[in-house]
């Protein structure tokens, strides 16, 4: 519940600065008004008032209006990684509640998956991760379901670059026809698994994860996972109990990313 009623005027010209950032530099008090319905001269005024503040410059020769760099402070203050986390992290509270496990949500940044946010607390299965980690890409679920849900171009440039790095998880990126069997192995189950060397490497060979993309095939977004211990939970009961949960779990992420 608001405090107070949304004040038209403002709202009216966040309508013309969106319509006039779409147009890309061909907008026309006529084209303003076919993508706002507004009437002319409240597009006029907005206009007039958003070049005064020098957000819209006016070419006079051609009388086409723009978008001016002054617009780019308006984001300056966004935090992707921040307020993404803020926005999933009720949801990986909710699915740890469910399920009993930590998990993640992380996107490709570069050469690595990216942590956003974690539900991994303090105590018994402390696992030492937080927002802003940077996971391998070929040696966890996480960059797994998503690099086996990207369109083939990443697939190759994402390759590319994990050929030139250390790990035995990476040995696939040397074999592209090796990597395009295990993307459609993945594709197939619908998740991916941690791969034993970074298990050994990071947890002692203790804790698995399965993971999942967020997004479809061709525009996947990210990707959340949940990590458990193989001592508990074999990966047949693991796949049983935690993947529908887990699948919710990113449905419900796909709109925040």
């Amino acid at each position: 519940m608001t405090s107070y009623r949304p004040v038209n005027a403002l709202l009216r010209g966040l309508d013309v600065l969106r319509a006039l950032n779409s147009l890309k530099g061909q907008a026309t008090v006529g084209k303003l008004h076919q993508a706002t319905t507004l009437d002319k001269a409240t597009i006029v005024r907005m206009l007039e008032t958003l070049e005064h503040e020098g957000y819209v410059f006016r070419d006079r020769h051609t009388r086409l209006y723009h978008v001016t760099g002054k617009a780019l402070m308006l984001s300056s203050g966004y935090k992707r990684q921040r307020v993404v986390g803020i926005q999933v992290q009720p949801i990986l509270e909710e699915f740890r509640d469910q399920v009993g496990w930590p998990s993640d949500v992380a996107i490709l940044e570069d050469d690595a998956m990216m942590l956003l946010e974690t539900s991994r607390e303090a105590g018994p299965m402390q696992l030492n991760r937080s927002p802003g980690y940077r996971a391998p890409i070929l040696g966890t679920s996480l960059g797994l379901a998503y690099l086996a849900y990207a369109d083939r171009s990443e697939q190759k440039k994402v390759l590319k670059m994990q050929a030139e790095q250390p790990g035995l998880w990476n040995e696939i990126a040397h074999d592209l026809t090796l990597a395009e069997k295990t993307f459609e192995d993945i594709r197939t189950m619908g998740y991916a698994v941690m791969h034993p060397a970074y298990s050994h490497l990071e947890y002692q060979g203790k804790i698995s994860s399965i993971g999942v993309p967020i997004g479809k095939a061709g525009a996947v977004k990210g990707a959340i996972n949940v990590l458990y211990l193989k001592a508990t939970l074999s990966s047949t009961e693991a796949q049983e109990k935690l993947l529908i949960p887990l699948q919710k779990a990113d449905n419900k992420m796909v709109d925040v990313l």
